[in-house]
């Protein structure tokens, strides 16, 4: 992260703008509007600039910048045509440890204006550090077309009543439910509606109503790693949960997209690395629930594909706490596709199985001459430490050993890597190559496809346009 976003309050805070054209004319208008005390220097003035010293909003200086006129501003800001002035401006600021932004000069600026959403008091501000400002408010335009007018007056009704919220409700979590409450109620229609007065009598009652806190728990699949490919509603309980439960498995992407006061918890299992029991984390479920918390399990696949989420939501019942399951797209789905592997095919796979490479604890073997019948394509998980005896049972219950198989390390993500062999030679290809966990291994005639299907990452054959409604 570059730069902290950081909202200023500015409101009789004296800031210095030097230069005085369009550019500073909008700059000027902004800084006026958040309640800065404006000084301004340049040697020429618009008439705008001297209406503003007429009503008393700004102090104008007519002349060249010179260093002493930084001293006693919070912030500065550079906006003439002449570099020169620009550079002086910036070096006598810097110097002084005095915030500065020289405007169209990112290497020049220690803060930067980002491109704004005006919902006061809600604020939403876009930037892209300085390195393309015109996809900023090319964003901000399409934010602005979605965000609704009315959350301005409802920030300021819910803001009214925080202070009576926290006398009646004790407790972070039990406030944050009364919330959810609120913005799911008729109360939000009543505000678009521009009743604001029916409105703060539908907040009173539901504030006077005792509503017990009640914890629940969301089972939620948080996909292979992109975290473009969480469902809508993975997002919005991962942004409601108090505590968030999460495995080994969930990329840091998508953890970024968790609520930041969220309480993290990791019960992630690794191959060589300690771990939490199964049993510890399904009690550490149920007492977080017990205490009125709002619990995402965060999982990554699907957490009813090999994810143990049956055992976790079968705890839960005898406690009668409420629970949800959000579906999340499986390893063996999002890494195939992203690796250019169709795991079915008219011509070559009629059929696929998933299966894991963990043997059972009884120490029974899977039906291997099942996994090895041809025209079907096998997935397997968590198969890395098991691989040299996944190829040993499939030869010798008969899969050809010049079947091709893929290995996709890190599936969806960046950092994806995928490599493609034969049957004969899968554990010289993972050993080869040491290729860690997560990975996933394909064996069957699709993988014959991979190159010529393979989209994902570098491809210089391929300059295809995106689609016109993914564009910004």
């Amino acid at each position: 992260m570059q730069y902290l976003p950081i909202f200023a309050q500015l409101k009789n805070r004296p800031v210095l703008l030097v230069g005085a054209g369009h550019v500073a004319l909008r700059k000027a208008g902004t800084l006026l509007k958040a309640g800065a005390r404006l000084t301004v220097v340049a040697t020429y003035f618009a008439d705008e600039f001297k209406e503003w010293q007429q009503q008393g909003k700004a102090t104008l200086i007519e002349g060249r910048f010179e260093a002493q006129h930084i001293e006693g501003h919070v912030l500065v800001i550079a906006a003439t045509d002449d570099d020169a002035v620009n550079q002086s401006v910036f070096e006598a600021a810097d110097k002084r440890n005095i915030l500065v932004n020289t405007v169209d000069d990112q290497p020049n600026c220690s803060f930067i204006f980002p491109a704004i959403i005006d919902r006061s008091p809600i604020l939403i501000a876009i930037s892209s550090a300085g390195t393309a400002p015109v996809l900023a408010r090319r964003l901000r335009e399409k934010l602005e077309a979605i965000l609704p007018a009315h959350l301005g007056p409802l920030a300021q009704l819910v803001g009214s009543f925080r202070d009576k919220v926290k006398q009646k409700i004790s407790g972070f979590a039990g406030r944050r439910q009364f919330w959810e409450r609120v913005f799911d109620s008729s109360i939000v229609r009543e505000v678009q509606a521009n009743r604001l007065d029916l409105a703060q009598q539908q907040l009173e009652d539901l504030l006077e109503r005792e509503i017990p806190t009640q914890g629940e728990v969301y089972l939620v699949g948080s996909g292979p790693g992109d975290p473009e490919l969480l469902t809508l509603k993975a997002l919005q309980l991962m942004q409601q949960a108090d505590v968030v439960v999460y495995d080994y498995l969930v990329s840091d992407p998508i953890m970024q997209l968790v609520r930041r006061d969220a309480e993290l918890v990791c019960v992630g299992k690794k191959a060589g690395a300690h771990s939490v029991a199964q049993e510890e984390t399904n009690n550490l479920l149920v007492s977080l629930a017990l205490s009125g918390k709002k619990v995402c399990r965060l999982k990554g696949g699907d957490p009813f594909i090999f994810g143990r989420g049956a055992e976790e939501i079968e705890v839960l019942l005898p406690h009668g706490i409420p629970f949800q399951v959000v579906p999340g797209i499986t390893a063996a789905a999002g890494c195939a596709a992203y690796a250019g592997i169709a795991l079915t095919h008219r011509d070559y796979a009629q059929a696929v199985q998933f299966v894991t490479g963990h043997c059972r604890k009884d120490g029974v073997e899977p039906d291997w001459q099942s996994l090895s019948r041809p025209n079907q394509t096998l997935v397997i998980y968590m198969g890395l430490m098991k691989v040299e005896h996944i190829q040993q049972q499939l030869l010798a219950a008969g899969r050809s050993a010049d079947i091709p198989v893929a290995v996709i390390e890190n599936g969806t993500r960046p950092e994806q890597r995928v490599f493609t062999g034969q049957l004969n030679k899968l554990a010289h290809l993972v050993a080869q190559h040491q290729v860690q966990s997560p990975a996933l291994l394909i064996i069957g005639e699709v993988v014959a496809l991979q190159q010529k299907l393979n989209w994902f990452g570098d491809r210089p054959d391929q300059q295809a346009q995106q689609p016109l409604t993914n564009r910004i």
